[in-house]
């Protein structure tokens, strides 16, 4: 049986040293419930300890790329700590020594968007947005968006798009530095295989030790904010704004108009 025996992730190792990772709920544009949540935990270790790997490509099926959590799954989950597997969800990423390569193929929404700003090189389409939504949902942005955000956009572009879940469009995101290329002409997977797979074939160890490198920083960053917005976003999960919002889109009304 493959080691990668997943319901909701994809993985294809190729010959070439690149691992494909598809997330795999395309109906609901990939929304991650609590499984696939595990999944992806479990994953990016595995990798990790597979020397034939030499770059990864992190992906989504169908016409998005991730649409963030699955609220019916999340509000209903069973995991001990929704906040402590957060932080593994991303201290996992951050701890792959080989590179990893987004390809965006639509939208990426709050925890999406955050799996795909935490990747080492990010491609997109051009029909690709990015938004973290948290905040419209009534809870705060925890899930990693407030360290990422920052770091690619700045803190005052940042929370422009934090406070008010406002998207963002793939060329105004690689325009900013946001995020590397806009694929215009063919497939945004092509190319970011393509390019993966360039990097499968370089010097693994001077790779492996630049992306360390440079990673200490987001490291730093991710210690000094991950655990405190987290516990904030699990705080507000249980606030009347929180309530709410839910309320509202089960209504399908506009979110605090009665204040």
């Amino acid at each position: 049986m493959s080691q990668f025996n997943y319901k909701y992730l994809l993985v294809d190792k190729r010959a070439t040293g690149v691992a494909v990772v598809t997330m795999n709920r395309p109906e609901i544009l990939n929304a991650i419930n609590w499984e696939m949540h595990e999944e992806l935990e479990d994953v990016f270790v595995k990798l990790d300890h597979d020397s034939s790997v030499n770059a990864i490509v992190l992906t989504g099926a169908g016409r998005g790329f991730c649409s963030g959590g699955d609220q019916k799954s999340l509000d209903k989950g069973t995991l001990p700590s929704p906040t402590r597997s957060g932080r593994h969800l991303i201290r996992n990423m951050l701890e792959v020594e080989v590179p990893i390569v987004a390809a965006v193929n639509g939208v990426a929404v709050g925890l999406g968007a955050t799996l795909a700003l935490f990747c080492d090189v990010i491609y997109a389409s051009a029909t690709a947005r990015f938004a973290d939504t948290h905040v419209n949902a009534g809870v705060v942005a925890g899930d990693g968006g407030a360290v990422m955000w920052p770091l690619l956009m700045g803190p005052v572009r940042a929370k422009h798009y934090l406070m008010t879940g406002e998207f963002i469009s793939a060329e105004k995101a690689a325009a900013i530095g946001m995020i590397n290329e806009v694929i215009t002409d063919g497939s945004v997977l092509d190319a970011a295989i393509e390019y993966a797979e360039l990097l499968a074939s370089g010097p693994k160890e001077s790779i492996i030790w630049t992306k360390y490198s440079v990673n200490k920083i987001i490291k730093q960053y991710t210690h000094l904010l991950l655990d405190t917005s987290a516990a904030l976003e699990m705080l507000t999960f249980k606030s009347p704004e929180r309530a709410e919002a839910v309320a509202a889109f089960a209504a399908k009304r506009k979110r605090f108009a009665e204040r």
